[in-house]
């Protein structure tokens, strides 16, 4: 038996690196919240339109919503005793925020990847939050990978009482 000619042998051991990794790449739209909403159902989400961006403590948001709640926002929701349309899901991406060296005066813009949270309105399937559930997954840089943060379709809902009257919604549709 002849030995494998050293180019063959590195092919070979690259072949095996990089199918261990395409193996181990994550699958986002395959998690789930325990007993709640999965990724896939945002699947998407990157090319809906923004509503609007927030700057928190410690990042940067930006709100983008699906056609069906792009439509109602562009109908003037949220408002005083008007509701989302059933099917309306809207996501917020969370980033760290950094100066734009690049920038000749002083801007923040996103840096790394927190996390994406959403919301999605179906009253059939989630009646007990007044038809909305919410889902969070926290990114991890370091890994590259998301995980599900909280438990059921209704963590969140407690804080979106606060906006009963704007159909569970903070965030405005801003002028353009």
């Amino acid at each position: 038996m002849r030995p494998w000619p050293a180019a063959a042998t590195a092919a070979a051991v690259l072949l095996v690196i990089s199918s261990g990794a395409a193996l181990a790449a994550q699958d986002r739209y395959a998690l789930k919240v325990p007993q709640g909403l999965s990724f896939a159902e945002i699947r998407g989400y990157e090319t809906w339109q923004p509503v609007a961006v927030s700057q928190v403590k410690d990042g940067l948001k930006i709100i983008s919503a699906n056609p069906v709640m792009m439509n109602a926002y562009r109908s003037g929701l949220p408002a005083k005793g008007k509701t989302f349309p059933e099917g309306s899901k809207i996501v917020k991406i969370e980033w760290s925020a950094k100066e734009n060296p690049a920038s000749p005066y002083f801007v923040m813009v996103p840096d790394a990847l927190m996390s994406v949270s959403f919301i999605e309105k179906d009253s059939k399937r989630f009646p007990k939050t007044n038809g909305w559930a919410y889902a969070q997954f926290l990114y991890d840089p370091a890994t590259g990978s998301f995980k599900p943060n909280g438990t059921g379709a209704e963590c969140g809902h407690a804080c979106h009482t606060a906006v009963a009257a704007q159909d569970y919604i903070f965030t405005a549709y801003p002028k353009r």
